[in-house]
């Protein structure tokens, strides 16, 4: 693959990412034009990087130490249920896509990489729900789990929608 994505490219992704989104309960950005931009990013990570590293996000180049910027990111889900956008606005709320709001600024939550590397030393793996600091959620209809401060707006599985989640561990 050449550096720069060529439009068919973009646009198959775009129409995947779009279709993908869609059908997960999340919507991607409806500036086409934007979004088109944020996509050639991502395609342009992935040739550098083999991941697609968040486009608005200084990517190590070391994939363990970006997994959580793999889009989508690990901040995806608390930044859209709590501004109607990620960081880097691929993904909006329905109120934004629909045009009910307009999405402002998002601060940054990840951790700076020097302290995430002390924590990634620190930590020793541990499977007692008594040692879990993030509590996990369960999907009353599918069953699907994940570990979040608060449970997705969405099940990504089901479609059932933040009030169908039990707090499991």
């Amino acid at each position: 693959m050449s550096s720069e994505p060529t439009v068919e490219e973009i646009d198959k992704l775009y129409n995947k990412l779009d279709k993908d989104a869609e059908a997960s309960g999340y919507h991607l950005n409806p500036d086409k034009e934007f979004t088109k931009e944020l996509v050639k990013s991502l395609i342009i990570n992935e040739s550098r990087y083999g991941y697609w590293a968040c486009p608005c996000r200084l990517a190590s180049g070391n994939k363990r130490e970006d997994l959580d910027i793999i889009c989508p990111c690990d901040y995806r889900d608390s930044d859209v249920e709590e501004y109607g956008a990620c960081y880097c606005a691929l993904y909006v709320s329905k109120d934004i896509k629909e045009g009910n709001k307009t999405p402002g600024s998002i601060p940054e939550r990840r951790t700076p990489r020097e302290k995430r590397l002390q924590i990634n030393k620190s930590k020793t793996p541990s499977f007692t729900s008594g040692s879990l600091k993030t509590p996990v959620w369960r999907c009353r209809v599918c069953g699907y789990l994940c570990a979040r401060d608060e449970p997705p707006g969405v099940c990504p599985i089901c479609k059932a929608k933040k009030e169908r989640f039990e707090r499991f561990l």
